[in-house]
C-alpha cells in the first residue's frame, strides 16, 4: 500500500491555492469542472499534483476536484470473470494435457489497484495462466482428474497470495476442461474394460462355485431318496411342457433295460 500524502512542498501549496483562488472566481461555471459523480460500485483514486491523496478512496457520490492540480482514476469494484485459455500441460507422470479454467476476483483496494501495478487486470490474468501450469505440472493425470475441487482450492490460495499486494481478492477458481489425447483415451478406456471384465469372471466364478455346492448337497439328497430323483423327472418334464417344446425327452432309469434284458435272456 503507497504511503500516504508526506507534503507537496511549498509550490505545490501555491499552485493548489492559485487553483482554489480560480474556483472561486469562476463560480458558479467552475463547479461542473469540480464535482464529480462516483457509482456505488466504483471508487476514485485522487492525485494531486502526482501524489494520492491521503487515506482512501473518494466514493461513492460525490467528489470535488481541483482544475488543473488534480486528476482521479475510477475503479471499478465488481467482480470480474477471467477466462482462462487451454494450457498445454505435462503432467507428473509425463502425460500432455489441455486444461482450461476460469477465476473470480475483485478489487477490494483501489489505492493498491492503481499504484502497486501499471494493468491490474492483465497482471492477474497472466499469473492466473502460470499459475494453472505450475500447480497441475506437479500432479498426476489421476489426481487431476479426481481431485478438481482440491487443486482448484490450492490455486486459489496461491493466486490470493500472489495478487493481495495489488488489491485484489480471489473469489473462486473453477477448472472448466481437461482434454487428453485421443490414444490416451483409448488406453484408459481398454483398461477400464479390462478390469470390468476381470471383475465379471471373478463374479461368474463365485457363482460356479456357489452352484457346485449347491448341485453337491442335492445329489447327496436325491441319492438318500430314489423317489425323489423320479419327481425331479416329472417336474423336468413339466417345464418342457410349459415351454411348448414339440419334442419331449422322457427319461428313464437304465436298471429298467437290466431287468428286461435278463427276462429276454431267461427267456
Amino acid at each position: 500500500r503507497p504511503n500516504p500524502e508526506k507534503g507537496i512542498g511549498v509550490c505545490g501549496w501555491i499552485l493548489v491555492s492559485i487553483s482554489f483562488l480560480l474556483v472561486l472566481i469562476t463560480l458558479p461555471f467552475s463547479i461542473w469542472a469540480c464535482i464529480k459523480v462516483v457509482r456505488e460500485y466504483e471508487r476514485a483514486v485522487v492525485f494531486r499534483l502526482g501524489r494520492i491523496l491521503p487515506k482512501k478512496a473518494k466514493g461513492p457520490g460525490l467528489i470535488l476536484i481541483l482544475p488543473c492540480t488534480d486528476t482521479f482514476i475510477r475503479v471499478d469494484l465488481r467482480t470480474v470473470t477471467c477466462n482462462i485459455p487451454p494450457q498445454e500441460i505435462l503432467t507428473k507422470d509425463a502425460v500432455t494435457t489441455q486444461v482450461d479454467g476460469v477465476v473470480y476476483y475483485r478489487i477490494h483496494s483501489a489505492v493498491s489497484a492503481v499504484a502497486n501495478v501499471s494493468d491490474v487486470h492483465s497482471a492477474t490474468f497472466l499469473l492466473a495462466q502460470t499459475t494453472l501450469r505450475n500447480v497441475l505440472g506437479t500432479k498426476s493425470l489421476a489426481q487431476l482428474l479426481a481431485g478438481r475441487e482440491e487443486i482448484a482450492h490450492g490455486i486459489q490460495d496461491v493466486l490470493d497470495s500472489a495478487t493481495e499486494q495489488w488489491g485484489i481478492k480471489v473469489a473462486r477458481v473453477e477448472i472448466k476442461d481437461i482434454r487428453i489425447p485421443v490414444a490416451m483415451q483409448r488406453t484408459m478406456a481398454a483398461e477400464a474394460e479390462a478390469a470390468q471384465e476381470a471383475r465379471a469372471k471373478v463374479v461368474a466364478a463365485e457363482g460356479e462355485r456357489n452352484a457346485s455346492k449347491a448341485l453337491k448337497q442335492a445329489s447327496v439328497v436325491l441319492a438318500e431318496s430314489p423317489a425323489g430323483l423320479q419327481l425331479r423327472y416329472l417336474q423336468t418334464l413339466t417345464t418342457l411342457a410349459a415351454e411348448n417344446n414339440s419334442t419331449i425327452v422322457f427319461p428313464l432309469p437304465i436298471n429298467m433295460f437290466e431287468k428286461l434284458g435278463q427276462k429276454n435272456r431267461g427267456g
